[in-house]
């Protein structure tokens, strides 16, 4: 067996061990100091979004916000409760075929009671003249929308949409922070309005939302850019905002499809008065 070299250090330990062998009948070994647990970093502080917000139209157009829109991108001016007239789609570039479509549009088209109470997609419905909830956690956020009784479910881990999952009014949305700013991805669509006169985006659609608070911290400051390459030519979007209200929450909607027989006998009285 080779023997290590104790150097004076060792030699001088080796000594004092043998001393205390002899008179206390053993050599203590000095204790190493337990290391310190390895503490994670503390996760990123993002500012709460979650609460009662009622829509407001008396919110300015916020240029951050609107700054990070794509160039070229057609912001509409129809959100809460003005709509655009028949014919006028806010100047977004509709390609030959949607168009068409569009314009042969009749309002009694969706007067039937298999449509009435059938929810628009999110891109027409989150920016309705009606409130929404917002629940926010740290795997997943859930905005409650009382128009139409919609839920939304962000999922917030960056996982990806599970194959076959079908197209929905909410589609599918996975978020992310950057910085104080939360962006929401939607894909998977169904078809539905854009616009509430006749243009429908397809089921390609594409959403990407984005939240923060204005600098009261009462106020849900968003755009909304949406793509559809096989129904727009460019990008369009829309400003939408929030006022928060403390102690609210959303109402059930009950949409009764039953307006629309008054809807539909009123039209024909109208037909046979004109002829």
């Amino acid at each position: 067996m080779t023997l290590r070299p104790l150097g004076i250090a060792g030699a001088l330990r080796a000594g004092v061990c043998l001393l205390a062998a002899g008179i206390l009948g053993g050599c203590a070994v000095p204790a190493r100091a337990p290391s310190a647990p390895a503490t994670a970093p503390a996760p990123p502080q993002h500012p709460d979004l979650s609460g009662y917000w009622n829509l407001s139209m008396r919110i300015p157009r916020d240029p951050v916000l609107m700054g990070q829109l794509p160039p070229g991108t057609v912001v509409l001016d129809d959100t809460g409760p003005v709509e655009l007239p028949a014919r006028d789609f806010g100047g977004l570039k509709v390609k030959p075929g949607p168009l068409a479509a569009a314009l042969a549009w009749k309002p009694i088209d969706d007067m039937t009671l298999s449509k009435a109470c059938r929810p628009p997609s999110i891109i027409y419905a989150m920016q309705g003249p009606f409130p929404i909830e917002i629940y926010q956690g740290t795997q997943f956020i859930i905005i409650k929308l009382e128009y139409f009784d919609m839920v939304r479910i962000v999922f917030m881990d960056g996982r990806e949409p599970p194959a076959g999952i079908p197209d929905t009014a909410t589609g599918y949305s996975v978020g992310h922070w950057e910085g104080s700013t939360l962006v929401v991805v939607t894909t998977h669509l169904e078809a539905a309005t854009i616009t509430n006169n006749g243009l429908n985006h397809s089921n390609k659609v594409r959403v990407i939302e984005r939240f923060r608070l204005g600098e009261d911290g009462q106020s849900l400051l968003s755009t909304q850019l949406f793509e559809d390459p096989e129904v727009l030519d460019g990008p369009g979007a829309r400003f939408i905002a929030w006022r928060r209200k403390p102690g609210q929450h959303v109402s059930p909607y009950e949409c009764d499809p039953s307006f629309v027989v008054n809807y539909q006998q009123a039209q024909g009285s109208a037909s046979g008065a004109a002829h």
